[in-house]
C-alpha cells in the first residue's frame, strides 16, 4: 500500500491523515513549524453549527474524536453601540474552541489522535509540493482578504458572547467579545482595509472596557488572517488541496475550520474510495460558498449603510424563523452575478 505524504499539520491535514491511517494507509506529515497550532494563541473561535447534522456528530461521523475543549453557544448578544438585540436557540448557533498548540485547543488535540493512530508527524520539515499527495499548508498569503487582532485574558465576568457591530469597531467586518468559565477573547476583524486594525482593535477594547466595566490585566495578544479565493483549488496534477489551501473559507465571518475538517476528510476518502476529490468538493461546498458571496455583497451594500441596524434586527428574525442563508437559493441565485461582479471588483487578490 502506497504512504501518503501530507503537507501541513493543521486541522484540515491532520483530519486527512487520522483518517488514511485508520483505514490502514501508512502515513508521513510534513510541518514547517516547531509544533501544531503555532498560528494561534489561545484564540476563542466559533465552530459553525448549521442546520442539519451537529457538527460535533459529523466530526465523530468523520472519525474525529472530541478530546477538546468545546463549549455550546445558545445565545448570542448583537449591538452596534445604539442598538441591541438578542439571538436566543435550543441548538447551539456554534461551539467555542480554542486554537493554538497547548492541551485543551482542537489543533493540539488533533495532533495527538494523528499521533495515536500512528502518524508520523516531521516537524520544522518541509517539501516540496509536487512530493505530496495532499496540501493542507493553510491561508495563501496572496489572497488575504481579512485580518483579526485581539486579545485573551482572565476575567470574572459571566458566560457571554457579544458581536458588536459598527466600521470604526471592525471596517466591514464584525468585533466580539467572549467569555467562558472566567477565560475571556475580545478581537476585531477587518475586511478589505486590513491596514486599519489596529485603529479599529484599540476602539473595540475601549468600547467593551466601558460597556462591561472591564479592567483587563495580563492580557495576551491573539489574530490571525483569512484567505479567500472565488476559484478554488481542489486539485493541481495529482495533488488534493485541502482547508484554507483550497480557498475554504467563508467570505462573511471567516469561518474555516468545518471546511477544513470537512475537506481534509474528504480528500482522505477519495483515496481511500478511489473517488474524485475535485468533484466531490464542488459537490459539497459549491453553493455554500456561493451563498456566502452574496451575502459578503448584501452586508456591505445594504447593512453597512445602516451602521448595520437592520442587519441587527433581521439576524433574531431570520433566527426564530429558521431561515437559513447559507442554501444558495432561489433569490441569492438571482443576486449572485451582481455580487461575483462587486466582489471581483472590491477585492481584486482574490
Amino acid at each position: 500500500m502506497k504512504k501518503i505524504k501530507i503537507l501541513g499539520a493543521g486541522i484540515s491535514g491532520l483530519t486527512a491523515a487520522i483518517n488514511l491511517a485508520k483505514a490502514g494507509y501508512k502515513v508521513d506529515v510534513y510541518e514547517k513549524n516547531k509544533d501544531t497550532g503555532m498560528r494561534f494563541h489561545g484564540d476563542m473561535q466559533g465552530l459553525e453549527n448549521r442546520k442539519g447534522i451537529d457538527v460535533l456528530e459529523e466530526f465523530k461521523q468523520m472519525n474525529i474524536k472530541i478530546n477538546f475543549e468545546c463549549y455550546p453557544v445558545n445565545n448570542i448578544i448583537l449591538t452596534n453601540g445604539v442598538k441591541t438585540s438578542e439571538i436566543n436557540t435550543e441548538r447551539a448557533r456554534y461551539y467555542l474552541v480554542k486554537r493554538g498548540s497547548f492541551d485543551g485547543t482542537v489543533d493540539y488535540d488533533l495532533k495527538k489522535q494523528a499521533l495515536e493512530a500512528g502518524i508520523e508527524i516531521h516537524y520544522n520539515k518541509t517539501v516540496p509540493e509536487n512530493e505530496v499527495d495532499i496540501v493542507a499548508i493553510g491561508p495563501n498569503f496572496k489572497q488575504i482578504t481579512g485580518v483579526a487582532k485581539g486579545i485573551v485574558f482572565n476575567t470574572d465576568l459571566e458566560d457571554m458572547l457579544v458581536l458588536a457591530y459598527g466600521d470604526d469597531l471592525a471596517f466591514k467586518g464584525y468585533s466580539y467579545f467572549i467569555v467562558r468559565n472566567g477565560y475571556a477573547c475580545m478581537c476585531s476583524t477587518v475586511i478589505g482595509e486590513l491596514d486599519r486594525v489596529n485603529e479599529c482593535f484599540e476602539n473595540t477594547k475601549e468600547f467593551f472596557e466601558k460597556k462591561y466595566d472591564l479592567n483587563v490585566t495580563s492580557p495576551k495578544i491573539v489574530g490571525g488572517v483569512g484567505s479567500i479565493a472565488l476559484n478554488n483549488t481542489y486539485m493541481n496534477g495529482n495533488r488534493m488541496y485541502v482547508g484554507e489551501a483550497a480557498g475554504l473559507q467563508d467570505i462573511v465571518a471567516g469561518f474555516g475550520m468545518r471546511f477544513a475538517i470537512k475537506s481534509g476528510y474528504l480528500a482522505a476518502q477519495s483515496i481511500i474510495n478511489d473517488e474524485d476529490y475535485k468533484a466531490v468538493a464542488e459537490k459539497t461546498f459549491e453553493n455554500i460558498l456561493k451563498a456566502g458571496i452574496v451575502n459578503r455583497y448584501l452586508y456591505e451594500k445594504l447593512f453597512l449603510k445602516n451602521s448595520y441596524s437592520l442587519f441587527i434586527d433581521l439576524l433574531p428574525l431570520c433566527s426564530r424563523h429558521n431561515f437559513s442563508a447559507e442554501k444558495f437559493n432561489i433569490l441569492q441565485r438571482m443576486i449572485y452575478p451582481f455580487a461575483l461582479s462587486y466582489i471581483k471588483k472590491k477585492y481584486s487578490e482574490i
